[in-house]
């Protein structure tokens, strides 16, 4: 059996045992990183180059400064502001899960989901109204606007490691429109879709709750993270490790000040154990696993897979890289799925001799999309629907799709179109 056949034989074994044992992705991913390490499919003087350390050291950092702002309480206040001015819970409802996009676009979509939601669920329970809708809308739209930056979402720092692109390149990339226009344009047009979905909710929204911050540096920090950010983007040819150095180094900072501030060195080890060390350790093992598959040979042959079955049509190609990626992005992760294909997506654009992006920003949206679908489509859903069953209210999968297939359709259709006439 020749060093391709095995690791792809491999490959399929260790995504089919994530997909079974998701609660075990964390040690299935490296134990496949050490099979192929041991096999020689991974040469053991890539380990190092082939870990992508900047992505890891932004999660790990933001995971930090997004747990801090979450505990200041900032969140709430600024969900109650927005209730104030909205006429009736129809538009509370859009109002909420717009506010729920805009915070996904820097802060992770579970987080953003725990943070919303009790808040959603307060105002459905006020009106004497099924929160289960309510819930879904707010979880369905984090999804969407976490691919709108460089540190919205897991997947978005995959891209952005994997491209060399900076937090402005989300903006204004290569002298055209960034990914972020596509996203806000399938944000904007879904609007319309939970309007129609929310039309019989016509009563008032009183809202007199005031929540306290308790910290406005967590607010700082994260904005501060946002700002260097940009500033790093204006350097092409700034170190490897500049951004996940930015994000460390604001992380311990603010650790340090809240150890300082209540005078308690513990709260340190708190927010130490806010990172998801299992995150982490599953995509040290993809990125192991992927560059196994690379020296082997098997990205370049599914490359080559979907260049026969796609012909040199890019349109064609554009359509089934979308797609797919909606498609299984429904039923699986998207972040081993993302980290998988973009360079098989990468090697496409190689063999049909035009630029990446058109087919990398695709998969994104694809991918990041796709999970709306349904239910377990991704982490954010699962969150919103566990809060929801915590409080007593079952939900079918019909209630979500009902939501989730009308949302996905018509946001991913524009931002695919987005994408295809800034970038084709």
């Amino acid at each position: 059996m020749n060093t391709m056949v095995l690791a792809l034989i491999l490959f399929a074994a260790m995504y089919v045992l994530l997909l079974i044992f998701s609660d075990k992705r964390w040690l299935i991913a490296p134990a496949g990183a050490v099979v192929f390490l041991i096999l020689g499919i991974l040469p053991a003087g890539s380990v190092l180059s082939a870990i992508n350390w900047n992505v890891l050291m932004m999660l790990t950092g933001t995971m930090v400064i997004v747990e801090m702002f979450v505990q200041s309480k900032m969140p709430l206040r600024m969900a109650e502001g927005l209730l104030k001015i909205t006429p009736n819970v129809q538009w509370a409802i859009v109002a909420l899960s717009l506010f729920s996009g805009l915070i996904s676009a820097f802060v992770d979509n579970v987080a953003t989901v725990l943070m919303v939601a009790p808040v959603g669920l307060a105002v459905a329970k006020k009106i004497r109204t099924n929160p289960v809708p309510v819930i879904i809308a707010i979880a369905v739209s984090s999804n969407l606007q976490g691919a709108a930056t460089l540190v919205g979402d897991t997947t978005s720092i995959l891209l952005g490691g994997y491209m060399h692109m900076g937090f402005n390149d989300f903006f204004w990339f290569k002298g055209k429109p960034g990914i972020i226009f596509a996203v806000e344009g399938g944000a904007l047009l879904t609007v319309p879709v939970l309007l129609w979905l929310f039309r019989k909710e016509k009563a008032q929204v009183i809202s007199n709750e005031k929540t306290q911050v308790l910290d406005y540096v967590p607010t700082f920090l994260l904005l501060g993270t946002i700002v260097l950010l940009i500033v790093a983007s204006q350097f092409p040819s700034k170190p490897e490790l500049t951004n996940g150095l930015i994000c460390c180094s604001l992380a311990m900072i603010g650790m340090a000040y809240e150890g300082i501030r209540q005078k308690d060195g513990s709260v340190i080890k708190a927010f130490l154990k806010a990172i998801d060390y299992k995150t982490l350790l599953l995509l040290t093992g993809l990125f192991l696993v992927i560059e196994g598959l690379t020296q082997a040979g098997v990205i370049h042959a599914i490359a080559e897979t979907f260049v026969k079955v796609g012909g040199q049509s890019v349109p064609l190609m554009y359509i089934m890289i979308v797609g797919i990626s909606v498609l299984l992005s429904a039923f699986i992760d998207n972040i081993p799925y993302v980290a998988t294909m973009l360079p098989v997506v990468s090697s496409i654009a190689t063999m049909m001799n035009i630029e990446p992006y058109l087919f990398s920003f695709g998969l994104l949206i694809g991918a990041t999309l796709g999970g709306n679908i349904t239910p377990i489509g991704a982490s954010a859903n699962i969150a919103g629907i566990g809060i929801l069953q915590k409080e007593g209210y079952k939900v079918s999968t019909k209630d979500f799709i009902r939501i989730g297939i009308p949302f996905t359709l018509i946001a991913a259709l524009t931002g695919a179109a987005v994408i295809w006439f800034i970038w084709a």
